[in-house]
């Protein structure tokens, strides 16, 4: 099994660094590397989408057709941050989108750079530390969806959401020592490839 981690902008390195330990806690039989373009993506069973300026990686997604390929391979995508925004079927600003999951997302929902904060959530009735940085939320989801389940909110609000075997999280586990969520989605795609 091959994880990408999609290397346009953002937290890449932090992305690498705890998908491998998340491998080795599994022990499963996988490896990870960057991706910058549709062929690399093409050869991987998950793609993982960091923060940075969704605006910039949706752009560059789209210029090199690696949208095209996570589709047409249905290739399940872990987004944090902008990659929850670009997950999305729509948000509060015309930008491109993968719109893989049915959900709206507001950009910034937790206010500018200076708000970013960490919090206690429960992901999965689990003790997380959540780091938020410019974090996106969720204002609305398909409630009519059976594949869609909500892993997590705080203060009401919806910050991370499965669909199918594609996750989104408004906060930043990769700036954590935690592998839990890596993990969980190391074991979707296992699901995919067996």
């Amino acid at each position: 099994m091959k994880i990408g981690i999609l290397n346009l902008q953002g937290a890449v390195s932090e992305h690498y660094d705890i998908t491998k330990k998340a491998i080795e806690n599994l022990g499963i039989n996988a490896e990870c590397e960057n991706v910058r373009y549709a062929d690399d993506v093409a050869s991987c069973d998950g793609i993982i989408i960091s923060g940075g300026e969704s605006t910039v990686i949706g752009k560059i997604i789209f210029e090199r057709g690696i949208d095209k390929i996570i589709k047409e391979n249905n290739i399940p995508v872990f987004g944090t941050c902008a990659g929850m925004v670009l997950l999305a079927k729509k948000i509060d600003f015309n930008q491109p989108l993968l719109g893989l999951m049915d959900i709206v997302v507001k950009r910034n929902a937790f206010g500018s750079q200076k708000n970013s904060f960490e919090s206690n959530i429960k992901f999965l009735g689990e003790d997380f530390n959540g780091v938020f940085i410019r974090a996106p939320a969720i204002s609305s989801y398909d409630k009519t969806k059976d594949d869609i389940k909500v892993l997590a909110t705080l203060d009401d609000q919806v910050i991370a959401i499965k669909q199918g075997h594609n996750i989104a999280c408004s906060f930043h586990p990769e700036l954590t020592d935690d592998t839990r969520i890596h993990e969980y989605f190391l074991k979707e795609v296992l699901q995919c490839v067996e």
